[in-house]
């Protein structure tokens, strides 16, 4: 039997490896664990998806999101963009508004320069800060910037206009930097970089979302590290909102098109290994990349769904649509649990988030509810 407290490095390896005869033992012990920790609630973010630039400099084998300039489908967005989608997601309920943008493309081009210039920005970062303000200051949707490495003082700048902010760690493994490897050509994908990015947002106190991508190259030890690390850095900071165990979906259009996709019990064994090891942490999984079978997530034992968006794409995953609402909420309950929205910062990371008076406390104290989830659940 499995204590009740977080399983070490040498039972997470054990059990990311458990037989098919072992895995209801496995799955069991996951959903417990999940059950002391938010009894019967399963929790998603009502977002629209902001895909603020597609130019980047990092080339990751896996990725159909990022443009170089020229590129057909490289854009920009303008404000004027940005708050049209941000204007239309408001009038269905969302509540969130996630910005993703390539990692500083305007070092490696000098097209993104001059469209930053042409703004009235010196760099992305300054641009996603204003358009996070903007958001901010226009609608009821607040902003969650997923902008790659940051360092401390742009930290601090945007957790001013944003009550929670992202990097996926993805993996600790430096053997994806090898060429013809997934991070290969990818310099802002050094773990020890993302690492500090993730510590120094502890530092400052920021609720931050991170996780993990499975089936890139990566070892079923290397899953489990990636795992520690970010444990670690919550037990010394206690940041870290969300957890994501993301799988790596085949597309034919990315240098990784042969690759093969993590199985249904690879992603089943991660999630309840992650939630074994992070018991008192929120664990998610998206559901648009494991459909059909996104509801068996529940008895791996994840409690949120992440962003889903009645009106956008995944513009990372394309491909892949979300479910609809209203069957993610049929499918949710028809297993027994109540699904609630929730802001893009979770509930008890709220009042940290309205700690400094402003323009982003107030958007909050309007946004949540006593419980700290979405006043109004839209239906």
């Amino acid at each position: 039997m499995l204590s009740s407290g977080p399983i070490s490095r040498e039972q997470a390896c054990y059990l990311m490896r458990a037989t098919d005869d072992e895995l209801p033992q496995l799955l069991l012990a996951a959903r417990e664990a999940r059950e002391r920790f938010k009894p019967r609630v399963i929790t998603y973010s009502r977002k629209v998806f902001i895909p603020l630039t597609n130019l980047c400099r990092d080339y990751c084998g896996y990725c159909i999101f990022r443009r170089d300039p020229g590129d057909s489908g490289a854009h920009t967005m303008t404000p004027d963009e940005v708050l049209a989608i941000a204007r239309a997601g408001e009038k269905l309920g969302c509540t969130e508004a996630l910005f993703s943008l390539g990692d500083k493309p305007e070092l490696a081009f000098p097209e993104m320069r001059d469209v930053l210039h042409r703004l009235g920005y010196n760099s992305m970062l300054q641009y996603l800060e204003a358009m996070c303000e903007l958001v901010l200051r226009e609608t009821s949707l607040l902003p969650h910037p997923n902008p790659g490495l940051l360092s401390a003082a742009w930290i601090n700048r945007l957790a001013a206009v944003s009550p929670s902010m992202g990097l996926m760690l993805e993996s600790t493994s430096e053997s994806l930097l090898q060429p013809g490897k997934a991070h290969d050509n990818a310099p802002d994908k050094v773990p020890a970089k993302r690492l500090r990015t993730i510590e120094e947002a502890g530092k400052q106190g920021v609720p931050f979302t991170t996780g993990l991508l499975i089936g890139i190259g990566e070892t079923l030890e290397d899953r489990i590290d990636a795992l520690l690390a970010i444990r670690e850095m919550h037990r010394r900071y206690g940041h870290i909102q969300e957890v994501i165990v993301q799988n790596f979906r085949v597309k034919p259009e990315i240098p990784m098109h042969d690759w093969p996709e993590p199985s249904r019990g690879e992603m089943l064994r991660c999630v309840a290994v992650a939630r074994l090891l992070m018991p008192d942490v929120n664990i998610q999984a998206p559901p648009n990349l494991s459909a059909p079978y996104y509801v068996e997530l529940l008895d791996a034992g994840i409690n949120d769904w992440g962003g889903v968006s009645p009106l956008t794409p995944d513009f990372i995953n394309p491909e892949k649509p979300w479910p609809h609402l209203e069957e993610l909420k049929l499918r949710t309950e028809a297993k027994g649990y109540s699904l609630r929205q929730r802001l893009p910062v979770y509930p008890e990371f709220v009042n940290r988030a309205m700690a400094e008076p402003g323009l982003l406390s107030q958007k909050l104290k309007a946004a949540a509810d006593a419980e700290g989830y979405a006043r109004v659940t839209a239906q």
